[in-house]
């Protein structure tokens, strides 16, 4: 680690002054939902905790913002809003009219001039900041959400209709939701009516008014946590009329409107009836029916399943779409099923039978409801108060209710709106023992009383629908006839914001009399009882179950003051509980929670107005035990339940902190609370630190209480808390600190270790002391020496005191000289403390800033002694954690990070040099430590990346830039830093030393040193990923930083930010080793990896040295030339592929910032080998930022918009890419409303400069991306997402590739001053020619074409002599562009290879060099490229055709002629391309075409190597291994040709002669005589092939293909060709690793033996004029191993058929075409199955299997025919004709089909198709017979089809049909004779075949044995005579012969045949 010396701590304290902060401590309003805060009634005096409680919940926010970077004013930006994007661009011309020519072609004669030019129009509208284009870094500290109300999923419920058979009265809804799971009601009800205003009219008696809120019909319910189980249950009740429910209800039930004229009278009198009922019972309600629908149900068939499986997802409440429920049955109420308990039966049993059960009567009808997700609140909306909700509406709409929810299971968010709210439910009476009557219907009355005078009723009661808003009274609903009813009814009210001791709830109980008697006519209620219950109990609101007795008297005065059991009245039943309620509560006011009850009642005596003794519940408090209560009080309030004391967190916080800052005097005497509050809060703290239901982020820090600092916690106001002595104010005491005496530091000390040293489990039990001990005890006796003073003054006589306390000096104090857990606890979540410490910091400067207090006078010394010591003991703290407890890592790493903040934090409120005391401290403390190097420097680099994005970060970095050029200010500014770079001239220091991370940088830089130093320790450490990649992330984010900070945007300014950062490239080039970029140049498709776990990136296998290869621009993978040779030398990729990205992205800011001379000035001076680096890391840079069009999986958009093709890619990704093109693209869609991911408003303020909008849009993306966090993959984003990502990463492999290319130009222009001219040039041509490869943008392409054409002018003969490989790449590359469907790609391309062919003409002199380069590279795009259009580059050429005819200069010279020449040459080939395309279905026929191609070029090998190549590719392509191994032998024979021309060693092969082991065929390579072409001939035979690295390589790839396709026995014969080469070479490696494949090859000859399946042949002959040059053509076709006829036959059906349609037929047979008989208009093909034929000679040699199918040139086929035209006869008269076909090559050959050449044919008669069928069943047999392995069923099988007693044409026929009789023809003697010997043989073969089965049997097999073993015998027997009878004649003795034996003609039988005839 770097420490600073001593000196230099003086110069940090001059840090102090430095630019101001913008630090603002301001106050926000609270955001309201609703029009108005909810607040209790005006006009009443609350007390103190109501009145904290409604302050706490409508304060603003206090927020105390630090580190504000002022955002830069719009008008100064230059605006690019002028140039915009048309269609125009794209449009081609038609017809052969050549593209625009590139202007100023070969105008510059200076080529200093050219340089300014190119430079010029590369700087033009650039991105000046290149991280906007990027992700951006984590943010490293998130800002916690602002507190607001709780609100679970939202739904919104509108009832549309409720409808039955009839309508006959008014009814009444009343809608909840019911959790079946929990058995709990999780919302109150919401009432609402349907009624007509006919109905409305029976009720207008009862009805004195309708408030509009009560007019909702639609209810928004909440639902925080969603289950399957949760019901909508719907009660419908009627007005009160006489009879059971089933009474009331039959009408409903047997009655329809339909039925009208029938029912008209009976409804009539009904409605009659019931209007009656109405006006006399219209207050009273009975209940009637219900319905329910499981509404989980309902929303998740609404979520699209395919995108959520589980359940949870199902209960995605968020992303259904609308829908309508329609419920068709009701159930009616069972007058005695009333209660919640029966209802959630009932529910059960629905969804256990998932339909009603029988015994549920049910009524017919409908209700219909409409669902709909809430996102925004919709408009005419009231909060469960009846507050309205923003937006307000319009006009009078009818209002949406919210409904309160009570959530089925704790919520853990603190209060933040004031809510009183008391809910009362009648559940049952019992009057069953009451014998008098009259108590039957019974309703009861509810009221609050504020008092007992009847007038003293509250109208605090809500209304239900279409009546008053509140009212005085409300009555249950009657159950007719039933004396222990059940309710359901729930009563809510809003509970009055100061209670007394006289509120209470009373409750009056009637009888209803139904009907009216004839004598009676007054009221229809008959009194039966009350019963009553104060709200208040002790102070305390009673909630909860309870059992009421009933007084029948009336009720004593002053009988509210007591509980119902206590006054002298006449009770029913003897004074029984005989009425259950239940009573609950939803108060932001009351906290229902003992401990905290008490806490705040204690608090609020404190205030004074109070008398003593004080009561709290049941006991009374004196004053002179205040203290003691409260301390207790204190300490419990961390024992009350997680739910209450989160509830009230707010406040609870807000009065701990006032009394760690109060002193109070109670009783006359000073208390001290701070300590113990101050340990309560820690106890908070832990307590919600360690719940498992609070959510973290993922810092560790607890969301409430992090949400609490940065919102909520503002200084205890000091006039607060007020004495409540005698004495009135509160007398100051002591010193500095209110609370308590200051201690000496030494006493302090000894606490700090006295509490250090307690052990862990056991706090008496000390802890043995460690190194770590004595280095806290240096830290406290360090500090300086204070005076001990007194503990305080008694009494109310005062002290004076000159210094009033502040907080955060309390606070500090009480962190210092906490102990044991408290202490432990306290630095576990140091981040609070902390993060209180600057918040009450931040609040203390504001104030002194309005007084000009400077800025080191901010704070006490002694304050800054506290802070110095908790800094080192909780550094010490992380040590220990370090060393001691591994498992606690998590742990040192949160609280690490969390000192980090506070760093930072003070650095903007504290005097600076005192913080970077600080952090040196903690770097030397740190450093010292005994632990693993990673987890130390990954500790250090996280606390130095939170440092170093401090928003002065730069200042405090470059003030130290150069002692001799210190700026005089004390307050430098921005500019006057940068203008002193002049004076530190860089000539004065070695300009390599820069780059370097030096010791004097360190001390000059003090934390950009720190911060590199670790960086660079990190990269070194091979194994440790995790570390190296925070290292990298924290450079990237400092960076990103400096790029996107205001301040920095001058070029001048940011020149010298980058100066900065010089020793990072340095770094970066050192470890070019580690960098990863497999996973960004090769995955296609957005997604660097496939493998490995999100968490971990770094799990990346290493480089593969090929690939390296690849991407470095070699596009053979060959021994030649390695652009990335020295990754072998250390091929370890430690970095993922993302971090790589991220650290190579940091080093072209660096290069795109830095002063351009003084990089010139490094490249010049810089040694071969790290110049040579530095091209290899600009390699790897442009591979890894190559731009890549997401669309890797088949979107859901539409995939066929962003695949049209080529040419609207092309588009898209040119109108992206182009300079202007983010912002033109962007306004064009914004036009279009494609672009859906920005706001409008973002679109809108694009108008302003163009970078600056292109900035806010990428940054609006990414900070999208991060919210998802997970990318959402690419099937679920919409088109424009993708468009959007496609557009910035566009702008990024831009920006990134300019970048690169500037850098190329600075090295290249400074070549003339370096001395190894040669590998500059070619150094930098591989970089340019690897831009090339890559996807790149028309921007990127016309500038890196100009920088080629710039080079060729400059280096051109250098060029053409020393790089003839590259160049041949150059023009293959180029070449490549001029088939660029994107106008402006072509025309660069056209004007550079016109430029190339001009430069070789005049200057190199080289014309046919770059002639054959030209011609080669076209041969092989054409023959490799797949998306290669020929349309364009045939425009190409007539545009290097015009270049050629309008250069003036040149029209006297050969050039032009040469240059048509070559265009004609190149024309043709595209010919043979288009003819190609034509053929792309036919692989046959695109084969011989490419094969007629490579036959053209006989006489130029250059092309007829690239040709094939070309077709080994696309053999390898289709799986033919071997035809792709053959075009590679055929490629080497015609290498060796040349080289044995060339070279003459004796281990090359002589020629292609050498290669006829491996194919006979590979003579036709053999070299044209030498007179028609000279290998010496400039340009030919110069390709890398050419060279025996070149044929070594052909060869080993061709092994390979022949291992695939499994002729391992070739492999050999290769091999061969390669071991001299080898040997000759000592190339020791190489012989190893081929022997080793060579084992393998001949291992798998013995392992696979007869299993290997070689090619099967088929004859295919073609007739009809349709086939054109194929008409009459027969062709030989080699397919895969096991293949039908009918899989060929169907594959050549489907091609042709495409071709000729029903005009194809295919012919059956393999009879000989009679073309006389084929239809002229037809086409016919003809394929036949042919086998490889071989005459007996040739049998001796091909012994093997492999030998049976490997040069092959003759194939059969057998025709079967009878004289009389049938196929197929008796065997005397079945004749066969064998047909021998004879091609024109030997398979394999480098295609897969062959011309036949001859065709012989001949006839074998019935007896010699006999003896052949005999020969065959007898070899068969003798095969099965003497196998190794002999396998029984195919014994059996065989023997069944010889010896068998059934078979048909069997042996024994075939013998009584031919050997019966001697034949009378001697000419069949012979034959006879042989028929007769091969029966022999075939019994004695049976015999075997016989006798070996017998051992192969089983023992069940035995019967089948002997039944075998008899017919074996049966036909010995038959055949016996047949045989033994020979043929006289032929056994005579035989006269000597003369003559020459005619050895051709070898089949005897049928030579006599034809002496005969």
């Amino acid at each position: 680690m770097s420490q600073l010396r001593s000196g230099d701590s003086a110069l940090m304290q001059e840090l102090g002054d430095f630019p101001d902060d913008d630090l603002e401590v301001e106050l926000v309003e609270k955001e309201c939902r609703t029009v108005r805060h909810s607040v209790p009634e005006e006009g009443v005096e609350l007390d103190s905790h109501v009145r904290d409680c409604v302050q706490s919940y409508t304060q603003p926010w206090l927020m105390s913002l630090l580190l504000q970077v002022k955002s830069p004013s719009l008008a100064v930006l230059s605006d690019d809003s002028s140039r915009t994007l048309t269609s125009s661009d794209f449009d081609l011309r038609s017809g052969l009219t050549p593209d625009p020519r590139v202007e100023g072609l070969l105008h510059f004669s200076n080529h200093d001039d050219l340089d300014r030019f190119n430079q010029e129009a590369r700087q033009g509208n650039r991105h000046p900041e290149l991280f906007a284009l990027y992700p951006p870094a984590d943010e490293i500290r998130p800002i916690p959400d602002c507190p607001k109300e709780h609100m679970g999923d939202r739904i919104i419920i509108r009832c549309q209709a409720i409808k039955f058979e009839i309508d006959i009265e008014p009814l009444f809804a009343t809608l909840a939701l019911y959790d079946l799971r929990e058995k709990k009601k999780i919302s109150e009800n919401f009432y609402c009516d349907l009624n007509s205003d006919q109905f409305k009219g029976f009720l207008k008696p009862h009805t004195p008014q309708t408030d509009h809120s009560t007019l909702s019909r639609a209810a928004i319910f909440s639902i925080t946590y969603p289950s399957p189980d949760i019901y909508l249950v719907i009660k419908i009740e009627k007005v009160l009329q006489q009879g059971e429910i089933s009474d009331c209800a039959e009408p409903y039930m047997v009655m329809k409107e339909t039925d009208s004229a029938k029912n008209k009278e009976k409804l009539e009198k009904l409605r009659n009836q019931s209007e009656m009922f109405c006006q006399r019972l219209g207050r009273y309600r009975m209940p009637f029916a219900w319905a329910t629908v499981n509404i989980m149900n309902v929303i998740s068939t609404l979520v699209n399943s395919e995108r959520f499986g589980t359940m949870e997802d199902q209960c995605n409440m968020s992303a259904f779409k609308p829908a309508t429920i329609t419920i068709s049955t009701f159930c009616k109420q069972e007058g005695d099923r009333l209660s919640d308990e029966d209802l959630f039966k009932f529910l059960a049993d629905i969804k256990k039978f998932s339909s009603l059960q029988r015994r549920i009567k049910t009524i017919p009808g409908t209700i219909r409801l409409d669902v709909t997700p809430v996102h925004d609140n919709p408009v005419a909306c009231l909060s469960t108060e009846l507050i309205p909700v923003k937006p307000l509406a319009e006009k009078n709409v009818r209002p949406v209710k919210e409904v309160l929810e009570f959530p089925s299971s704790e919520v853990y968010v603190p209060h933040s709106t004031y809510r009183n709210l008391l809910y009362v439910y009648p559940q049952r009476l019992n009057f069953v023992n009451r014998l008098t009557s009259g108590g039957r219907n019974i309703t009861i009355k509810i009221q609050f009383m504020s008092g007992e005078d009847p007038s003293c009723v509250m109208p605090v009661i809500f209304g239900k629908s279409n009546g008053p808003e509140f009212v005085q009274e409300v009555y249950t609903p009657v159950t007719y006839h039933n004396k222990s009813p059940d309710f359901y009814e729930e009563v809510k009210m809003a509970l009055p914001a100061r209670l007394t001791e006289r509120h209470h709830l009373l409750f009056t109980f009637y009888h209803i009399s139904c009907q009216q008697k004839q004598n009676q006519t007054g009221a229809s209620e008959t009194l039966i009882g009350y019963s009553w219950l104060p709200i208040l109990s002790t102070d305390r609101l009673q909630t909860g179950q309870y059992c009421l007795p009933i007084a029948l008297d009336r009720l004593p005065v002053n009988y509210s003051l007591h509980s119902p059991e206590v006054p002298p009245v006449k009770w029913m039943e003897s004074h029984k509980g005989v009425f259950n309620l239940e009573i609950q509560a939803v108060s932001s006011v009351h906290t229902q929670d003992n401990h905290l009850e008490r806490f705040f009642t204690l608090c609020h005596a404190l205030e004074g107005g109070v008398t003593f003794p004080l009561r709290v519940r049941e006991e009374k408090i004196p004053e002179n035990k205040l203290e003691h209560e409260l301390k207790l009080s204190i300490i419990s309030l961390s024992s009350s339940r997680l739910e209450p004391l989160v509830l009230y967190l707010h406040l609870v916080l807000d009065k701990l902190f006032t009394l760690i800052m109060q002193p109070m005097v109670i009783a006359g005497q000073t208390a001290n609370l701070a300590q113990i509050a101050f340990e309560s809060v820690v106890s908070i703290v832990n307590s919600l630190h360690n719940s498992q239901e609070l959510a973290r982020d993922q810092q560790g820090r607890n969301g409430l209480l992090a949400t609490y600092l940065y919102w909520v916690f503002r200084l205890p106001d000091s006039n607060e808390l007020l004495n409540t002595g005698p004495g009135g104010v509160v007398p100051p005491t002591e010193g500095r600190y209110s609370t308590m005496g200051r201690a000496s530091a030494s006493t302090v000390g000894t606490m700090l270790l006295q509490s250090r040293l307690r052990s862990s489990s056991n706090p008496d039990i000390p802890a043995p002391h460690s190194a770590e001990d004595t280095e806290v005890k240096n830290i406290l006796s360090a500090k300086v020496l204070l005076q001990i003073q007194g503990r305080g003054c008694v009494g109310n006589t005062g002290c004076s005191n000159p210094e009033s306390t502040q907080f955060h000096e309390e606070l500090a104090l009480q962190i210092v000289v906490s102990t044991g857990v408290c202490r432990e606890n306290a630095y576990k979540y140091a981040w609070f403390f902390f993060e209180l410490l600057v918040k009450s910091m931040a609040q203390h400067v504001s104030q002194l800033e309005k007084q000009d207090v400077p800025r080191r006078s901010r704070f006490s010394d002694r304050f800054k002694d506290d802070v110095t010591t908790i800094v080192s003991v909780v550094t010490a703290e992380i040590g220990t954690i370090l060393v001691k407890q591994q498992k606690e890592l998590e742990q040192a790493e949160k609280v690490n990070i969390s000192l980090a903040f506070f760093l930072y934090d003070l650095l903007s409120l504290m005097d600076r040099g005192f913080v970077f005391i600080l952090v040196k401290n903690y770097c030397n403390q740190m450093s010292t430590k005994t632990v693993s190097m990673p987890t130390l420097i990954s500790m250090r680099l996280e606390f130095l990346r939170i440092l170093c994005s401090h928003e002065h970060y730069l200042n405090l970095s470059l003030y130290f830039s150069s002692p001799a050029s210190a700026p005089v200010s004390p307050c430098p500014s921005i500019s006057s830093q940068v203008s002193f770079s002049s004076s530190c001239s860089f000539q004065e220091q070695r300009i390599l030393g820069l780059f370097e991370l030096s010791q004097e940088f360190k001390q000059q830089h003090y934390l950009a040193g720190l911060l590199l130093t670790e960086l660079s320790a990190a990269l070194d450490m091979e194994s440790e990923g995790l570390v190296q990649k925070k290292a990298i992330n924290a450079t990237y984010s400092l960076l990103c930083a400096h790029d996107l900070d205001q301040r920095c945007t001058r070029p001048d300014v940011r020149a010298k930010v980058a100066t900065l950062y010089l020793p990072l490239v340095g770094i970066i080039i050192d470890s070019i080793n580690y960098l990863d970029f497999t996973g960004t140049a090769l995955a296609r498709g957005g997604k660097s990896k496939t493998g490995g776990s999100d968490e971990d990136p770094d799990n990346i296998p290493p480089i593969n040295q090929s690939i390296a290869m690849a991407i470095a621009g070699n596009p053979f993978n060959t021994l030649a030339r390695n652009a990335l040779a020295s990754m072998s030398a250390k091929a370890v990729a430690t970095l993922s592929a993302e971090t790589s990205r991220n650290l190579l992205l940091c080093f072209l800011w660096v290069m795109k910032n830095a002063e351009r001379s003084l990089i010139q000035r490094w490249t010049v001076d810089m040694p071969s080998a790290q110049l040579n680096r530095l091209l290899e890391l600009l390699t790897i840079c442009v591979s890894c930022f190559e731009y890549r069009v997401s669309v890797s999986v088949p979107c859901m958009v539409s995939t066929q918009a962003l695949q049209k093709s080529q040419q609207a890619k092309m588009q898209l990704e040119d109108s992206l890419l182009r300079g202007i093109g983010a912002r033109g693209e962007m306004m064009r869609r914004a036009g279009g409303h494609e672009l859906h991911t920005l706001s409008t408003n973002a679109i809108h303020s694009l108008h302003f400069s163009s970078w600056y909008g292109r900035r806010y849009i990428v940054r609006q993306y990414f900070r999208k991306k991060l919210v998802k966090r997970f990318p959402s993959p690419v099937s679920l984003r919409t088109k424009a997402e993708l468009d959007q990502e496609a557009l910035i990463s566009g702008n990024l492999a831009t920006e990134s590739n300019l970048i690169v290319l500037d850098l190329l130009e600075t090295i290249v222009q400074a070549v003339p001053l370096a001395d190894c001219k040669e590998s500059v040039v070619g150094g930098v041509l591989r970089v340019l020619l690897h831009c090339l490869t890559c996807n790149q943008s028309t921007t990127f392409l016309s500038h890196c074409f100009s920088t080629l054409r710039a080079l060729v002018v400059k280096f051109g003969d250098l060029l053409f002599e020393e790089e003839a490989e590259q160049c041949a790449d150059l023009c293959q590359k180029v070449l490549q562009h001029c088939s660029s469907p994107v106008d402006g790609n072509r025309s660069q391309a056209c004007a550079t290879l016109y430029l190339i062919m001009r430069y070789s003409f005049s200057s190199a002199n080289n014309f046919s060099r770059v002639k054959m380069q030209v011609t080669m590279s076209l041969a092989s795009l054409v023959g490799k490229s797949s998306d290669f259009h020929e349309e364009y580059l045939r425009r190409s050429l007539r545009t290097i055709l015009a270049y050629a005819e309008e250069d003036t200069e040149m029209q006297n010279t050969p050039l032009p002629s040469q240059v048509d020449e070559l265009l004609r040459n190149l024309n043709s080939i595209l010919s043979d391309t288009v003819k190609m395309r034509e053929f792309q279905e036919d692989p046959e026929m695109l084969m011989d075409l490419m094969y007629r191609i490579a036959k053209g070029y006989q006489t130029s090998p250059d092309l007829r190597l690239t040709w094939l190549q070309n077709m080994a590719e696309k053999h390898k392509n289709r799986k033919c291994f071997t035809e792709s191994a053959m075009c590679l032998v055929h490629a080497a024979a015609l290498v060796a040709e040349y080289l044995s021309m060339l070279e003459d060693h004796k281990y090359l092969p002589v020629g292609s002669v050498t290669f006829q082991n491996i194919s006979s065929n590979v003579l036709e390579e053999s070299a044209v005589s030498d007179d028609i072409l000279s290998p010496d001939e400039d340009g030919v035979c110069s390709g890398q092939y050419f060279t025996t690295s070149g044929l070594v390589g052909l060869l080993k790839q061709a092994a390979e293909l022949f291992s695939n396709g499994g002729l391992y026995e070739t492999v050999n014969e290769v091999y061969k060709i390669i071991m001299p080469v080898l040997e000759a070479h000592r190339d020791f490696r190489e012989l190893v690793s081929t022997h080793e494949k060579l084992q393998r090859a001949f291992d798998n000859i013995i392992q696979k033996g007869h299993k290997r399946m070689f090619g099967t042949y088929f004859r295919v002959g073609f007739y009809g004029a349709k086939f054109g040059d194929l008409d009459e053509q027969e062709f030989v076709y080699k397919e895969p191993g096991i293949t039908h006829l009918p899989e060929i036959s169907h594959r050549l059906e489907n091609f042709y058929s495409q071709c000729f349609g029903d005009a194809l037929e295919m012919i059956k047979d393999s009879k000989d075409i009679d073309r006389s008989k084929l239809d002229a208009n037809k086409a016919y093909i003809q394929i036949t199955y042919v086998e490889p034929f071989f005459d007996d000679y040739e049998m001796k040699d091909r012994l093997t299997n492999f030998e049976k199918n490997f040069n092959l040139r003759r194939f059969m086929y057998t025709t079967p025919f009878t004289k009389a035209g049938r196929p197929r006869g008796e065997l005397n008269e079945q004749y066969k004709r064998k047909t021998i076909l004879t091609t024109m090559h030997t398979f394999p050959y480098i295609k897969t089909r062959i011309n036949v050449i001859q065709k012989e044919e001949f006839d074998l008669t019935p007896i010699e198709v006999a003896i052949e069928d005999m020969q065959k069943k007898t070899r068969e047999l003798a095969v099965a017979t003497h196998r190794e392995q002999p396998d029984a069923k195919m014994l059996q099988m065989l023997l069944q089809g010889s010896v068998g007693a059934t078979v048909n044409q069997g042996p024994l026929e075939v013998a009584q049909v031919f050997l019966n009789e001697i034949p009378a023809d001697p000419k069949l003697f012979r034959h006879h004779n042989k028929l007769r010997l091969c029966f022999k043989e075939f019994i004695m073969r049976c015999g075997e075949a016989v006798e070996k089965n017998k051992h192969l049997i089983t023992f069940d097999q035995k019967e089948y044995q002997q039944e075998l073993k008899k017919n074996y015998n049966r036909l010995r027997e038959n055949l016996r005579p047949m045989l033994e009878r020979k043929i006289p004649e032929l056994y005579k003795p035989i006269k000597p012969r003369l003559g020459n034996r005619d050895s051709v003609k070898r089949l005897s039988f049928r030579r006599a045949l034809e002496e005969n005839s």
